[in-house]
Parts: structure tokens; C-alpha cells; sequence
């Protein structure tokens, strides 16, 4: 039951095709009923005031149009996850997608990608494939190659590899890209999260907080001298992170927590240094290949089953939630309709985390909601 659609619903353009004329300016029948007076006393006000109003060219449907835009993805590694879904809605506005990958699926990814086996996946909204101009190697734990250790180096998953840490990554991406305009982190490892908080250990503890969380300011650290202004960076996290969540543990809904908390901050330093906007989408729950990999007992359905099932039953909207809903999303925040939202969490859950009583508990079952 992987929720993975083959193709958008719609085009961008179609998701976000709200009439901007509309809605801040009157309808004809609106301002032919405008008086004399009413447009002259308007005219004077705008005329008295010490600064000039903020216009903005909003007429017909909204466009999304991305064409020119080079969009950097970390964490895409096959085209089951979000990171998969948020490229292929940046590429169907015209965006250039360029990946990381980490070192140990490398090969993995890119045999599947020259045999085909994500062209299904691929399909864009005009019937053309998504392509994924280069992957990179990245392992995004590691920050300089002195942060390397000599296991990882020696590690037959890391052979033939170099050039992997963000900060070379970096620079790699710049000599053959110049500048880059969207940055997407979309990667989360906690060793131990099957473990309750309680019993997770600190190495697991710090693990789960430096591959989740820190990643991302570092990221960010590395790659924001080479952003446009106006570009964007956008991180995946999860309701965990203000709300218990059994089963998800090892620290990683303190990483979460911490990835929300660095979102705001980093806002404001990259807003204020590079012009750079920062927010993140807490993502409900999709069965990934990633999120299936998260325990499971005998006889007993995996975490992301549970939290699948437990969503539909009670959220307000009782719908399957695919992943090119959060790519949809993505697109929004990654592009110029959101040209002032910045340092925001973006709920794409079918509003789970507006709830405050699950509504399949038994306390509830007497009760016809």
C-alpha cells in the first residue's frame, strides 16, 4: 500500500490557479459603482502619505514557472519518498533538478535510474519524464572531509567515493551550476528509533539530532553563498516533534523538534544575509520505503501502518495522503507565491495536528461523530 501515484493530479499551474485579480481588486460590477468622490478621496489619500504603496502585477491565474531555476534535492533515493515527489513538481514548473544521494544506495539509485525502473514515477503533468541532470554523492552527517572517519573511508559501501561531504558536495555543485535557487533537505536517520526515548542511548541520541537536524544548518551553511536572492530552502519534518508519537523514538522527535526551532532561526539569519527564504512541511504519514523500514513485531503491522490508519480515522479530512500532495506544497513555498512566507511550518496532514481527541478511541465509540 505504497500511497505513490504515477502521475500529478493536476499541473501546477492548476493547483495554485486562484484568480489573484479577484481577490485584490473589485469585480467590474464592483467598480463601475465607484463615485467620483470615492475615487477622488482615494487618490488624495494615496497622495498624503510619506511612502508609496507596494504594487504587484496580480492579473489572470496564478503561474508557477520555474524555467532557469536550479533546484538542489538531498535525500533522494528512490521514487517512493517526498524528496522524489518535491523534484518532480519543482521539474514540472521548469526547474533543473539536480540530487544527493547517500554513498551506500548510490549505486542502487543510479542503476535504477539508466534501466528505467523509476519512469512511471517520472511522468510530468504535459506527459514529458522528470530528468535528473546529476547525482551527487552526499553524506550529509559528515560536514568537511576531516569530519571523515577511517571506517567510513575504508567501508566497501564508500569505495571508488570521494568528495561526499556537504561542504564538497558544495562546491561541486557550484563549479558545474554557478548558483543554485531551491534547496531541499529531505533527509532524517535516528540508529535507534525503534527505542524509546527513555532507552536511547546518547550516541543514538546525538546521531539521530546530527543526521535529522544539524544537517540542515549545515546545509544550508555550505550552500547559501551559493543561492540566488530570493531563493528558498525547504526541510521535511513531522508532527512528532510537538506531539507523542509511540514508536517513533531515538531521538528523533527531538530532532524534528530541533528542525522547527533551526527552521525560524535560520529564516531570519539567511533572510537577513543572503535574502534567502527557510520553512519547512510537517508531512503526515506515507508509507515510504524509508518509513516502512521502521520496526515491526511479529504478527503485528509496521510504525507507518499504524500512523497511516490512525490518520484516516482521525483526521478532519479522512483521505489518502499521497506524496505529490506534500511535492504540490513544495512547489508553493519553493516558488514566487510565496515570495514573503518564510520561517513557517506547513502542516500537509489533512489537518491531523489541529486534533486534540482521537476519534476512534474507545471513550468515543458510543458516540456518532
Amino acid at each position: 500500500m505504497i500511497f505513490n501515484r504515477s502521475t500529478l493530479v493536476a499541473t501546477a499551474a492548476l493547483a495554485y490557479g486562484v484568480s489573484f485579480g479577484t481577490a485584490f481588486a473589485p469585480s467590474r460590477s464592483v467598480s463601475t459603482q465607484l463615485s467620483r468622490a470615492n475615487v477622488d478621496f482615494i487618490q488624495q489619500q494615496s497622495q498624503s502619505r510619506p511612502y508609496s504603496s507596494t504594487q504587484l502585477q496580480m492579473a489572470g491565474p496564478a503561474q508557477v514557472d520555474l524555467t532557469g531555476k536550479v533546484a538542489f534535492v538531498a535525500g533522494v533515493a528512490d521514487s517512493s519518498g517526498y524528496g522524489w515527489a518535491i523534484a518532480r513538481a519543482l521539474a514540472s514548473a521548469g526547474a533543473t533538478i539536480i540530487v544527493g544521494t547517500w554513498p551506500p544506495v548510490l549505486k542502487i539509485f543510479e542503476s535504477g535510474l539508466r534501466k528505467g525502473s523509476f519512469d512511471d514515477d517520472s511522468i510530468l503533468p504535459d506527459g514529458s519524464k522528470m530528468v535528473i541532470e546529476k547525482v551527487y554523492p552526499l553524506d550529509a552527517v559528515f560536514d568537511t572531509p576531516d569530519d571523515v572517519p577511517p571506517e567510513i573511508k575504508d567501508n566497501k559501501r564508500y569505495a571508488g567515493l570521494a568528495g561526499y561531504t556537504i561542504e564538497e558536495v558544495a562546491k561541486a555543485v557550484e563549479a558545474d551550476y554557478g548558483k543554485i535557487d531551491i534547496l531541499v533537505h529531505s533527509l532524517a536517520n535516528g540508529p535507534e528509533v525503534t527505542k524509546p526515548l527513555l532507552e536511547t542511548s546518547r550516541k543514538g541520541y546525538l546521531a539521530a539530532s546530527s543526521a535529522s537536524a544539524y544537517s540542515a544548518v549545515s546545509l544550508l551553511q555550505k550552500f547559501g553563498p551559493i543561492m540566488n536572492e530570493g531563493g528558498n530552502m525547504l526541510s521535511l519534518t513531522y508532527i512528532a516533534s510537538e506531539k507523542v508519537i509511540p514508536g517513533y523514538g531515538g531521538g528523533m522527535s527531538s530532532a524534528k523538534a530541533q528542525l522547527e526551532s533551526d527552521t525560524r532561526t535560520l529564516a531570519y539569519e539567511a533572510g537577513r544575509k543572503w535574502g534567502v527564504r527557510v520553512n519547512t512541511v510537517s508531512a503526515g504519514p506515507l508509507k515510504s520505503r524509508a518509513a516502512s523500514a521502521i520496526g515491526k513485531e511479529p504478527g503485528q503491522k509496521t510504525f507507518i501502518e499504524y500512523a497511516i490508519d490512525y490518520s484516516k480515522a482521525n483526521a478532519p479530512l479522512a483521505q489518502d495522503l499521497y506524496n505529490e500532495d506534500v511535492g504540490n506544497s513544495a512547489l508553493f513555498l519553493c516558488s514566487g507565491l510565496s515570495r514573503t512566507v518564510t520561517g513557517v511550518t506547513l502542516y500537509v496532514d489533512n489537518g491531523l495536528h489541529a486534533m486534540g481527541m482521537a476519534l476512534d478511541s474507545e471513550s468515543m465509540s458510543d458516540r456518532n461523530v
